[in-house]
């Protein structure tokens, strides 16, 4: 639409609006009040038929006008609420003197209205309007059937009318928001403490991630956003907590891609006197119980394929899968070997690096060839079990496999869901790997974790064994609302800002 179209519009809202106010309305009410929902109007009549009314039913109904057709002596309106649609009728037999208001309404106006319902030989379930009034005047046009903005970044950049005339959207953030809630729900009442730790930290730590940095001025200091909610949670079972869970915002200082956003929500639990496998077991519980409240079903379509959540999901052993998948005829684990057969297979550099995958660190070799012969490969819901020390810090090293942790990752579709281990509660252990992680960052690994003086000390005094949880809920929200991006269950995803108009 050209400017100038758009401004002359502009200025026709504006007029009609002056004209309603000649009228007597009042140009921004400060309250309303409906008596039912479009949603609710349609559930009180089940059996509607053509030609059924209900005179003594006095409704009040309010929501945008998506549809306005104007008929000489009558007008039909469709109004969306944030349950669904609604028509509405007006006729001037009716209406009276107010009527001629009707034909100074737009698209986009919010309406209130009050009326009886009946049903139209269409079937259509109606208000007919005994009085109307205007709630607010929208001042722009709306885009012609979402066609205005059919680029994906318009969508994410402009999401006020992505939800406002697709129904689709507003799907996918009411899953979000109701599988949030349940796992609320299930964890208070296993016990549960929710609790809220700081965003703001000296030192991130938690996870392997660039984090972004950020000064603070009384303080004059720089402060980073957590990358993780780890370090402060496993303080609180330190602390004598026995089971606490945070639902929070993470920040990473790292690329866009379809399953990344910079700015995500997790969910990280700890339970104190719990292992890997007990919550193995809740983990599989939880998505069992929570797939089947939200949709009603055990399995759900994902990008025309069906995951199937019922339990027992599969378990895969991480090196003996990236053996079996890549052809390897020897344990992973022996770095000389690894790193020549690397060599052999993938001579050239990957994911834009400047470094051959074989002369990369070994850690970083390790979760390459997983991320290339295994977890795309993993597409129902499957746990990936026992994962190498050498990319595993925080976890506690496996009771009887040498080289590997108690760790595991839910998988589906290729793309992680979580990760858990059995914490790492030996204070001088984690030193060690910390000061093992400082080494890569003095060597120019900015992901590598920092030392942590603060959570080392608060580790000495001792942490119980303990079972812990990440699992990300915008992932989660994807496979529920079977979208592919992201950013379509992220309500202001990331983006670069647009220039200012000049």
């Amino acid at each position: 639409m050209a400017e100038k179209s758009l401004q002359e519009q502009r200025e026709q809202r504006l007029r009609n609006l002056a004209s309603l106010e000649e009228r007597g309305f009042e140009a921004y009410p400060y309250a309303y009040a409906p008596t039912a929902t479009a949603a609710a109007l349609r559930a009180a009549h089940p059996d509607a038929q053509p030609g059924d009314a209900w005179p003594d039913e006095d409704v009040v109904v309010a929501g945008r006008a998506m549809t306005v057709r104007h008929m000489g002596k009558v007008a039909f309106a469709t109004l969306r609420d944030a349950s669904g649609d609604v028509q509405v009728y007006l006729q001037r037999d009716r209406l009276g003197e107010p009527y001629q208001a009707v034909k100074k309404l737009d698209l986009g106006d919010w309406l209130e209205v009050r009326g009886h319902p009946f049903v139209t030989k269409t079937g259509e379930l109606t208000v007919d309007a005994a009085a109307f009034r205007p709630l607010v005047k929208s001042l722009r046009p709306l885009p012609d059937k979402f066609h205005g903005l059919a680029d994906k970044e318009a969508r994410y950049r402009q999401r006020h009318l992505d939800l406002m005339v697709n129904p689709d959207v507003r799907r996918a953030f009411v899953l979000r928001s109701k599988a949030i809630a349940f796992i609320r729900r299930y964890l208070d009442g296993l016990g549960f403490l929710e609790v809220e730790t700081p965003v703001l930290q000296a030192v991130p730590g938690g996870a392997e991630a660039r984090p972004f940095v950020t000064h603070h001025n009384a303080l004059d200091h720089d402060f980073h956003l957590r990358i993780s909610l780890e370090l402060y949670l496993k303080r609180l079972i330190v602390g004598g907590f026995d089971a606490v869970y945070e639902i929070g915002r993470n920040f990473r200082n790292e690329g866009i891609s379809y399953k990344h956003n910079p700015e995500y929500t997790m969910l990280e639990l700890y339970w104190a006197g719990k292992d890997y496998l007990d919550i193995l077991g809740l983990v599989e519980d939880l998505y069992a119980k929570l797939v089947l409240e939200v949709t009603g079903s055990m399995t759900i379509p994902y990008q025309g394929r069906t995951l199937d959540f019922t339990p027992p999901w599969p378990r895969v052993d991480y090196t003996g899968e990236l053996a079996r998948r890549a052809g390897i005829g020897f344990d992973v684990l022996d770095e000389a070997r690894l790193r020549a057969w690397a060599a052999a297979h993938h001579p050239g550099k990957v994911d834009g690096t400047t470094v051959p995958l074989a002369e990369q660190p070994f850690h970083q070799l390790l979760a390459k060839l997983y991320d290339v012969y295994v977890e795309p490969h993993l597409l129902q819901p499957t746990f990936v079990m026992d994962h190498p020390e050498a990319i595993s810090p925080l976890a506690k090293r496996h009771r009887s496999r040498p080289g590997l942790v108690e760790r595991f990752e839910p998988v589906a579709v290729g793309m992680e869901l979580g990760n858990a281990f059995s914490e790492l509660n030996d204070a001088l252990d984690q030193r060690r790997r910390f000061e093992e992680q400082a080494a890569r960052r003095e060597a120019g690994d900015d992901e590598a974790q920092p030392l942590d003086e603060e959570f080392l000390e608060a580790l000495e005094y001792g942490m119980p064994p303990t079972g812990g949880l990440g699992l990300g809920i915008d992932r989660l929200a994807m496979l529920l609302a079977d979208v592919p991006s992201i950013r379509d269950v992220i309500l202001f995803p990331l983006l670069r800002p647009q220039e200012p108009n000049r």
